[in-house]
């Protein structure tokens, strides 16, 4: 038996990148997975693993900012499957502004996608986690919330608060006997299409910017697959 067979999942950002790549590998251990994203092809993509993998798929047109959009998903998430095991927090933006070139519409854009959406996600997931007696919250933060990249300045910023959030609430979940899991994922720089854009936007591929780093080399969708599945089983709160 497939080892995520009576899991349901919900992935933001599912439509490309890090999130389809989760969406996919998912499904072939055998969980139903619920994509949502800003990107309609993600209804497509939700298409083509149910009928590669056999497993259901449900998409949902997803701002992860809109406080009333989390509460109808998951309320539909409660109301087909009865509560949800697994949540992948992995919605993300990015911009090329330094401390002193960001803009606030720039830097509230960035926290209401990866902080705001993050403390919405982790709130609602409780909710429909403890209806199925426990599960997973799995947060999308970044080596960017240890080290100093001025370059993505809001991005690390929000980074930095997904690191804070997810440990609160790991904490909090322990205290109340929940039985529900919080841990974050530090990534560095991934080769997915916003990443390979936003270097692109800077005149610079990816190898380029990693020899000028402390970075060594990019990683793959592939590894953090391998991490976001580790995160689905009974193990304790942490950060990888």
């Amino acid at each position: 038996m497939p080892r995520l067979s009576d899991k349901i999942v919900l992935i933001t950002g599912a439509a490309s990148g890090l999130g389809k790549a989760d969406a996919w590998r998912l499904a072939e251990e055998g969980a139903t997975i619920i994509l949502t994203d800003i990107n309609d092809e993600g209804a497509a993509l939700a298409a083509e693993i149910s009928a590669s993998t056999g497993q259901q798929t449900r998409f949902f047109h997803h701002d992860v900012s809109d406080e009333d959009r989390w509460g109808e998903i998951m309320s539909a998430v409660i109301d087909e499957f009865g509560g949800l095991d697994v949540l992948v927090n992995n919605a993300g933006i990015a911009f090329i502004a330094t401390p002193e070139d960001t803009t606030l519409e720039q830097f509230r854009l960035a926290n209401s996608i990866m902080s705001e959406g993050v403390f919405l996600g982790c709130r609602a997931a409780i909710k429909a986690m403890k209806l199925r007696g426990g599960g997973s919250i799995i947060n999308m933060s970044s080596v960017a919330s240890h080290l100093g990249y001025p370059v993505f300045f809001a991005y690390s910023a929000a980074k930095g608060a997904v690191r804070s959030m997810t440990k609160s609430i790991a904490v909090h979940c322990q205290m109340n006997g929940y039985n529900i899991r919080c841990n974050s994922i530090h990534a560095g720089a991934i080769d997915t299409p916003m990443v390979q854009n936003t270097f692109a936007q800077m005149g610079l591929d990816l190898p380029t910017w990693i020899s000028k780093t402390r970075m060594t080399r990019s990683g793959s969708a592939g590894r953090k697959m391998s991490q976001i599945s580790f995160y689905t089983l009974p193990v304790t709160n942490r950060a990888l």
